[in-house]
């Protein structure tokens, strides 16, 4: 039997991978890297990029071109089955992982380079990378002794096995509550595209009338537009509870301990290590230099925020009771009576806005306008070996006509796929001689699919989200380093990261970019003026209440792992309720369960770093500021962020590359002006 996840081929086969193929796979060819390291070290006695990095790269590049597809296909098409050889082989990438980085002959080897002449003459990426390895076996527990670095593996290990059993909870959760509904008076002031969306849920299961899930675009319908309160209340606790000791599956899927075990496991490994806490640890690959900085920039921020914050929540209870008659806002009102407070302040409706933005236009839209940004053509290529039928494929060339980066989109929630949106990395840029690899990305969304013979209708925030994940995608493929571990989105710091993804969604909201994304499902009309002012004029509608709800979760993340103390164990909520006493201006019900579906820092490698969203907005408003000055589509400031950004990947320390674009440090003053926020 040929197993697909060993035929090297250039793209992953998807329809040939099965269950059976991951752990002989994976096995296989971690054996082949360790036997590519002992050569290596055994082969010579003077060591060099050529001898010692490049084919221990050449190994580790066909190991994650193996494992990239089985991570992909277990976030979009999960399975029993396809879970199970998942979860056998996190532990021996958990072990290869850690032995690597803790073989001593190796870190000497690259010692050796590093101290050669031979370093010298070396690129700023192979330097980069030669100093990353270097930070990494210490962060790896070079310097510990066998016990330590035993258990130092053993952490490691485990706090894998947990992430992946928190996301699968989580998974489960969501798939299973639903609500047949066979009464429409049930569904009153759902709009027709979501009782459209629900109806064909019900179709699927062979049911009649209508199906409301925890998939994110049914649970945000009905807690924006439902009449039903107590439907909306039901929605809400189911989605607020999932995965946790509260709710209609109390105890089912219960990530509490989970969470519990990660906080100690992350708090042991950084005192080993010789950090006081997981958020030093966390901060040792990042641009911040010490907590008390990324604590302080939050507070600082938060402060700045508080008054309009309160002055929106005031606002809302005003109007939801002058005008609906509402004496005590609940957790599922808000959502509900912000649409129709927006709807009445500015006469905007979402729905409307939608109509604008058919998928079919927006994607071809947000094509074009990379093209005038860096000279680049997106063509959509049909024949390839695809995982879903929504999956579509595309090639990015640049103006000399060179194959720059290819990338898949998924757009459409579905049961069976993590809820959320995210980019990941399929194949990374490396050049081997004259040959160079492609560098790959997956664009995943979980937007409301198309119904009937419509495209599928955006809105506003889900173009938002698009654009944000293209911008993470073309910082993976437009990068113009050479080596692996620091090309493209490899070996950025996490801090900056979000850069180029939040950068991207500043064309969202420009007339010039919306003449090329916006235009009427059915007739085609531009996006009238009079609605693109609306939609102005309601752009900071609640940007208070929304600052201050992700300093919330940034401030909570950060604290629950600088501040973990083994004695009084996780304190998660307690943490949380301080932390929401400090910065919020809305205090959900005692049973919201919201750390239990946090999937950013419990599953996703946010870990005390969640406000790196926040500081890279202060980068990505800083860095479009330029733009407002220069045009929106100023071919030299493009070819700026092009070169100085995109294509630099992690082969320079994130803030010298913003230096290097901006001519100086990055201000707060933008995100503030862009937030309508003052200073």
């Amino acid at each position: 039997m040929t197993n697909p996840l060993l035929s090297n081929s250039t793209l992953p086969q998807f329809s040939k991978i099965k269950p059976e193929h991951i752990e002989p796979a994976i096995t296989q060819l971690l054996n082949d890297a360790r036997e590519v390291v002992a050569n290596c070290l055994k082969a010579n006695t003077v060591y060099t990029w050529k001898n010692l990095v490049e084919p221990i790269e050449n190994a580790e590049n066909r190991l994650n071109k193996a494992w990239s597809p089985v991570s992909h296909l277990n976030s979009t098409l999960n399975s029993d089955a396809l879970r199970d050889a998942y979860n056998a082989c996190l532990p021996k990438l958990s072990e290869y992982s850690t032995e690597m980085g803790q073989n001593a002959p190796l870190f000497k080897a690259y010692q050796a380079i590093a101290a050669s002449p031979e370093f010298k003459t070396f690129d700023i990426g192979q330097q980069k990378a030669i100093n990353n390895a270097l930070r990494d076996f210490k962060l790896s527990g070079i310097d510990l002794d066998t016990a330590k670095q035993n258990r130092y593996k053993d952490i490691s290990l485990e706090l894998s096995k947990l992430a992946s059993k928190y996301e699968e909870n989580l998974l489960d959760a969501t798939n299973a509550w639903s609500k047949h509904i066979t009464n429409a008076d049930e569904l009153k002031g759902l709009p027709d595209s979501a009782l459209a969306s629900a109806q064909q849920a019900a179709t699927e299961i062979d049911q009649d009338g209508w199906l409301i899930t925890l998939q994110f675009p049914s649970y945000l319908a009905v807690m924006t537009y439902a009449d039903n309160r107590e439907l909306r209340q039901e929605v809400y606790t189911a989605f607020v509870t999932r995965a946790s000791d509260q709710g209609p599956y109390a105890g089912r899927w219960d990530n509490t301990d989970i969470m519990q075990q990660t906080l100690a496991l992350r708090h042991e490994k950084a005192q080993l290590l010789g950090f006081n806490n997981y958020a030093e640890l966390s901060l040792a690959t990042k641009m911040a230099d010490k907590p008390s900085d990324v604590v302080t920039f939050l507070e600082d921020l938060a402060k700045k925020s508080l008054p309009q914050a309160r002055q929106d929540l005031k606002d809302l209870q005003d109007f939801a009771r002058n005008e609906q008659g509402i004496e005590a806002l609940q957790a599922w009102d808000t959502t509900y009576y912000s649409e129709k407070m927006r709807q009445h302040c500015y006469q905007l409706s979402q729905e409307i806005v939608k109509t604008y933005f058919p998928i079919s236009r927006v994607l071809p839209g947000m094509f074009s306008i990379v093209n005038k940004l860096y000279g680049l053509k997106i063509t959509e290529i049909q024949d390839f070996d695809r995982w879903h039928a929504d999956a579509q494929f595309f090639a990015i060339h640049d103006q000399a006509g060179n194959l720059r980066g290819q990338f898949y989109i998924d757009l459409y929630a579905r049961a069976k796929k993590r809820g959320g949106a995210w980019m990941d990395d399929c194949v990374g840029r490396r050049k081997i001689d004259d040959t160079v690899q492609i560098p790959v990305a997956y664009l995943i969304c979980n937007f409301t699919p198309p119904t009937g013979t419509d495209p599928a209708l955006l809105t506003h925030d889900e173009v938002t989200t698009l654009f944000h994940e293209f911008g993470h995608g073309l910082h993976h493929m437009l990068t113009q380093i050479d080596h692996l571990s620091v090309s493209g989105i490899n070996g950025v710091a996490w801090d900056a990261v979000e850069l180029p993804s939040q950068f991207m969604e500043n064309w969202c909201w420009e007339q010039e970019a919306l003449n090329l994304i916006a235009g009427h499902y059915q007739t085609g009309e531009a996006l009238p003026e009079a609605l693109f002012n609306k939609m102005l004029a309601a752009k900071n509608f609640q940007a208070g209440m929304i600052m201050v709800r992700q300093i919330e979760f940034s401030l909570f993340d950060f604290k629950i792992h600088q501040n973990y103390d083994p004695a009084v164990g996780a304190r998660i909520y307690e943490t949380l309720s301080e932390v929401r006493q400090q910065v919020s201006v809305l205090i959900p019900p005692a049973f919201n369960r919201f750390a239990h579906s946090y999937s950013h820092i419990f599953a996703g490698g946010y870990a005390a770093g969640y406000y790196s969203y926040k500081w890279a907005e202060v980068l990505s408003s800083d860095a479009f500021a330029l733009f407002e000055e220069n045009g929106i589509f100023d071919a030299e400031t493009g070819h700026a962020f092009l070169t100085n950004i995109l294509e630099m990947g992690g082969s320079q320390d994130a803030m010298q590359l913003f230096k290097n674009f901006r001519g100086r440090e990055p201000e707060i003053d933008a995100l503030l002006r862009h937030n309508g926020i003052a200073a």
